[in-house]
């Protein structure tokens, strides 16, 4: 049989960094082994369910890179897609377990059934159903139904062990004792979670269920299902448990973990697809951790996926980031840096010459950054230059008490004052003037002349900023940018305001 897998989400929220990392898995497979991968929408929880999220999970999972053969969006020959579209499949192979005898109706009330649970968290025994509709003749059965006695239907559990193989976790073995009769159907007509996933599954030919290990404890009842159905068993790999920096189970508390979110910050999505990967695989001991989707792919290896819980660093994926940001093409990164820069209102319109410049900034801030979306925090200095602020930050107020920063700025502005210089082409000639002038060198000359351009002692290569500064003041921006002169200028009236250059001043 060919390989069949599929991912099954819930439309009930955005799509999480777990629920992703199953998906790439699934995906992973497919692409290793061969065979077809599919989407179902498991949306039996009428109350929470959203087409909207809906179309966020295929849209993130698209973004991620990820593809499908079948699904509510293409189609298929074992549709439909959604699980409220299969009610009557439900229906019908319920009718087919009670008719074999293998279900049974169940007509205890919530209350009957709560008053047992109460009695069974006493004694210390586990929950389970007290199984006295099992007795009930089909007589008593249409009778009670005929008086509208609400009803759910239950499997009848038989007794002894449950075994079943996983690819994570080896020969897992159950006492059917502890699984109780479970609910297939709802009273409403609503299938559970584990029975429809296992009608589903059957029907659809699946041929490997990879999912997270917090499902494992679902799939003793499931395989009861299967063989209640007379279907033969897939075969099971229950992934490890992610977890968030302080080893407890990833949650909201850990901060936000939606793609959407990570999306939003400029997280490349090859970035997160190789880190996603390597959370409970690990790739061969002579390979590196960064890998393309090609060579994961090529990579993988199901019998290396670990059953020990995997945790999520988010500065461990920002580390992945930054060498995406820095090997993807660039006018990708242009692209997504002036959608950032425009919804701070730091760019209006992105034409050609605003694009080339835009460029520039990334090619200059980008080393400095974690995700793209920093950028307008990174480069908000080009737009925010304020000198009397300036001078008062401790760091700036450090480099000027330095021994000849007075005397390198002011010989700056000497070299600036020369209208007629093209500051950009001639910026090396124009430092080594300053060099020779002030008699200063190394950090003394080159951490002044920082200061005084940027009003920051720390920051990107100088040559790049001054492109930036003189290209940037010749466009038509929100916020105007002030070139190397006018920054200067400023600067130097505010370190004479505040006595700093009283005998060097020109």
């Amino acid at each position: 049989m060919p390989n069949r897998l599929r991912f099954a989400p819930s439309p009930t929220g955005d799509l999480h960094v777990g629920n992703a990392r199953t998906a790439v898995f699934n995906w992973l497979f497919v692409k290793k082994y061969g065979g077809s991968l599919l989407i179902r929408i498991e949306d039996t929880d009428r109350v929470r369910s959203e087409s909207r999220f809906e179309d966020l999970i295929c849209r993130d999972l698209k973004w991620l890179g990820l593809d499908w053969h079948e699904g509510p969006d293409r189609g298929g020959p074992f549709g439909p897609y959604r699980q409220s579209s299969r009610t009557a499949i439900y229906a019908r192979r319920a009718e087919s377990l009670l008719e074999t005898g293998s279900a049974y109706r169940c007509f205890c009330s919530e209350e009957e059934l709560g008053r047992q649970a109460l009695e069974t968290r006493r004694s210390g025994v586990a929950r389970e159903c007290p199984r006295s509709c099992r007795k009930f003749s089909a007589r008593e059965v249409a009778q009670r139904l005929k008086d509208s006695h609400p009803a759910v239907i239950r499997l009848r559990v038989r007794s002894g062990k449950v075994v079943f193989q996983d690819l994570v976790h080896g020969e897992m073995t159950f006492d059917s004792a502890v699984v109780g009769d479970p609910i297939l159907v709802r009273s409403n007509g609503i299938p559970t979670y584990n029975y429809a996933a296992v009608v589903d599954d059957g029907l659809m030919k699946i041929s490997h269920v990879l999912r997270g290990d917090d499902h494992l404890s679902n799939t003793p009842r499931q395989v009861l299902i299967y063989e209640a159905l007379g279907w033969p068993l897939p075969v099971f790999a229950h992934l490890s448990t992610i977890l968030g920096p302080d080893r407890t189970r990833l949650s909201k508390r850990h901060g936000a973990t939606s793609l959407q979110h990570f999306r939003d910050q400029g997280v490349l999505p090859e970035a997160l697809l190789n880190y996603l990967t390597l959370l409970g695989w690990a790739p061969g001991e002579d390979q590196s951790e960064i890998l393309s989707p090609e060579e994961l792919v090529a990579s993988f290896d199901i019998e290396r996926v670990s059953k020990s819980s995997a945790v999520f660093d988010s500065q461990k994926l920002y580390f992945f980031n930054r060498h995406y940001l820095k090997e993807c093409d660039p006018s990708r990164a242009v692209d997504w840096a002036s959608a950032y820069l425009r919804r701070e209102g730091l760019l209006d319109k992105v034409d050609s010459g605003v694009r080339q410049w835009v460029g520039l900034v990334v090619e200059a801030f980008l080393p400095g950054m974690d995700h793209l979306s920093q950028i307008s925090q990174k480069a908000h200095q080009l737009w925010s230059f304020e000198a009397e602020k300036a001078v008062q930050d401790e760091g700036v107020r450090r480099v000027l008490s330095l021994p000849g920063a007075a005397r390198v700025v002011d010989e700056l502005r000497n070299q600036l004052s020369h209208e007629e210089r093209d500051v950009v082409r001639e910026w090396s000639s124009i430092v080594q003037s300053v060099k020779s002038a002030s008699g200063q060198k190394g950090r003394r000359l080159f951490h002044p002349i920082r200061v005084a351009l940027t009003g920051k002692d720390s920051g990107p290569e100088l040559d790049k900023l001054v492109s930036i500064f003189e290209g940037g003041s010749q466009l038509e921006l929100p916020h105007r940018i002030k070139d190397c002169r006018a920054r200067l200028n400023e600067f130097h009236g505010a370190m004479l305001s505040r006595g700093l250059i009283p005998s060097c001043s020109r």
